[in-house]
Parts: structure tokens; sequence; C-alpha cells
């Protein structure tokens, strides 16, 4: 029965992605409807790749290749070295890619209105999704077999991850860009530039698909806030603030999804204090009845965040 219930929603979670509505509505998230007390299936770790890894594709397909045009670059280069990974390196690659290899470089390069991007990987290791441009070697073979792809195309403007403004667009560090410089030689070095806004505008670009899959990450997020919010966890007079608060940081970790920031539970009352130095005018402390809960709750799945603030009222005696 769990088997089926699993396959059942893969199947429709890539149903939305093709385009399919279940009842021909749409799938869009609704504000302040009513959530079942029992949290929507999450999936297996098994089935979690395709979904993520269909999403992925058309963002390479039809996002990036928009992006790069509309902010310049007909080429854009992302170098990291393992476990110290660009903050976009991890959204451009296949799942179950958990990190950088090594010394990992990734190239996109725009051949023309009407040609799909090209997409180059300069690794020790294949990836799904992209063309293998290196086959092995040293360290000074791989900054090579780079510098030989960057004028086999002879880019115009060649995009690189540095940046004074903006963290995200900041990835590439300065022993690698020294090195990048080095093995590109004056005349390809002279045409790099900061691809700050092109990291950002990738990352908070949404597509439909993944529009889609906010539906139903959303309704597990707000299952868990009303699991929190009721009878089964909060007893007046006894259940304190911090108690829901990590009731939903634990619940979060037990269905095998990771927690975007710490989950915040307060209590709002008649004659307590609302000052600058008080968030949302509430305290935490032991809940009574006639609070009014405030609570701010992310979860991370399928590469996406949600972050979702509820608030619930606790009902007096009677």
């Amino acid at each position: 029965m769990r088997m089926s219930r699993t396959v059942a929603l893969a199947g429709m979670l890539l149903a939305l992605m093709a385009g399919t509505a279940l009842n021909g509505q749409s799938t869009a998230p609704a504000q302040g409807r009513v959530i079942p007390g029992a949290v929507q299936h999450v999936l297996p770790e098994r089935e979690r790749p395709a979904v993520i890894n269909r999403v992925l594709t058309d963002r390479l397909e039809t996002v990036l290749p928009a992006l790069m045009r509309e902010t310049r670059f007909d080429m854009w280069l992302v170098i990291n070295r393992e476990y110290v990974e660009d903050p976009v390196y991890l959204t451009l690659v296949p799942a179950p890619v958990f990190h950088a290899r090594r010394l990992s470089m990734l190239v996109f390069f725009d051949r023309g209105e009407g040609q799909p991007l090209e997409r180059l990987t300069v690794s020790r290791y294949p990836m799904q999704g992209y063309q293998a441009a290196w086959s092995g070697g040293t360290a000074e073979d791989q900054w090579k077999r780079l510098a030989a792809i960057v004028r086999e195309r002879n880019p115009k403007r060649i995009g690189i991850n540095v940046s004074e403004r903006w963290s995200f667009g900041d990835g590439l560090s300065a022993a690698l860009r020294d090195q990048l410089m080095a093995a590109l030689g004056p005349d390809l070095a002279a045409r790099t530039a900061s691809a700050d806004e092109l990291c950002v505008r990738w990352l908070e670009t949404r597509t439909p698909l993944e529009m889609d899959l906010y539906a139903h990450m959303t309704a597990i997020a707000r299952g868990i806030i009303a699991e929190a919010f009721s009878e089964r966890v909060i007893t007046p007079g006894v259940t304190t603030t911090d108690d829901v608060a990590w009731y939903i940081r634990q619940r979060i970790t037990d269905l095998g999804l990771d927690t975007w920031f710490s989950p915040y539970v307060n209590r709002q009352f008649a004659g307590g204090t609302c000052n600058p130095d008080t968030p949302f005018c509430g305290e935490s402390g032991v809940i009574q009845r006639g609070d009014v809960l405030h609570t701010d709750v992310g979860i991370s799945y399928l590469r996406l965040n949600t972050d979702t603030q509820e608030m619930g009222y606790v009902l007096r005696a009677g």
C-alpha cells in the first residue's frame, strides 16, 4: 500500500511538471485553506531525483539561455573545489550530486538563437545532462583543456562568479580566479566580467514547473504546523512555545526533510508588550488558553524552500 502511494505521488508530480492539471484547475496553493491534520505524503529519497532532474533540465533549457542573453554573456564559467562549492553550483548539477568532485568546472556557451545552450563539464567525473569535455589527467591538464575550450569558442563576454555586491555571485575563490586568468591568457582574461547579476537571477527565477511543486510543498509545511498547533502537541498551562518549535523541527527531520531555518513559535496575549524589540509582538513561555500563537516554518525539499507563517488561537475552556 505504501509503495503504491509513493508511485502514485511520483507520477502525480511528474504529470504536474509535464503541464497536466489533475482536475483541470490551477495547481497554485490557495491561501487560508484548511489543512488536514495528517501531513501530505513525502517522496522517499529514491523517488526524488527524477522530479529534481526534470525541473533542472527545464531550467537549463529555458531559463538559463534567456538569462545569459539578457545579462549579455555568451559564456559562463562556474569553477569550484570539493566541499567549498560556489553558491550556484548545486543548483546547476543533477541529483543525487551532493558536492563538487575535486576541481569541478562547468562551461555554458550560447551558440546563438535557435540553438540549444552548450553545457560542458571539464571535470574528472562525468555528469548527467552535461557533455564530458575532459577525460582526466593532472590539474595542469585540466586548466589547459578549459582554456582550449574557451579559445575554440571565442566568446565575446565571459561570466565569472566574482562580486563586490552579492555573496551569491561571489563563489569563485581568489586562488581559482588567479589560475583561471593565467590559463586563459591576457586576451581572453580581458573578456571576463562579473556574472553576479546572472547568478542572482538564476537563483531567484521560478518556473511554472517549480510553482506546481510549491503546492505540494506548502501542503506539507502547513500540515506540520496543523499538527503542532493541535491537542496532540499542546496542553495549555504545560506546553511551552519552545516545546512546539522543537516538535516542528523534529517532525521535519522525521519526514526525511531538511529544515531551512530553525522554526520559531511565540505567544501573543492580552496585556502582552509590543515594541520594536519584541518580534511579532509575542513572547516565549508557557502556552495558556486565550493565547494567539504565531509560527514561522521553512522546509527544504526537492531543492526548493518554503517560508510559511501561520497563527492559531488557543480556545478558552468551554
